[in-house]
């Protein structure tokens, strides 16, 4: 399945590099934390690791450590505006329970 990235997502990742000025992509991952248990974690990819997964759609390559792919698997990573607010949606069909903000799941 993979990690899948919506043309908006990509578009957004792809500016935040060039306005950074380094980066190969994106890094997704998961953590404790949160109400639920896990929560997402988003960072810039400065490099790949031997055992990381590389997704690449829209032209931005989308890397997940092997634990964290587990959690993560089929994954769609949106980006989004509602009004005031602005940021990444995790579309996860993994995911049981989320907490009622959002920022974290449990599978």
């Amino acid at each position: 399945m993979g990690i899948s990235l919506t043309p908006a997502a990509a578009e957004h990742v792809r500016k935040f590099i060039a306005k950074r000025g380094k980066g190969i992509g994106l890094r997704l991952g998961v953590r404790t934390s949160g109400c639920s248990g896990m929560a997402y974690v988003l960072e810039f990819a400065d490099q790949i690791e031997s055992d990381d997964q590389v997704f690449e759609q829209h032209g931005v390559k989308v890397v997940v450590d092997p634990k964290s792919l587990l959690y993560l698997d089929g994954t769609e990573v949106d980006y989004a505006r509602e009004g005031l607010n602005e940021g990444f949606r995790f579309n996860n069909p993994n995911v049981a329970n989320q907490c009622g903000c959002g920022e974290s799941f449990s599978v």
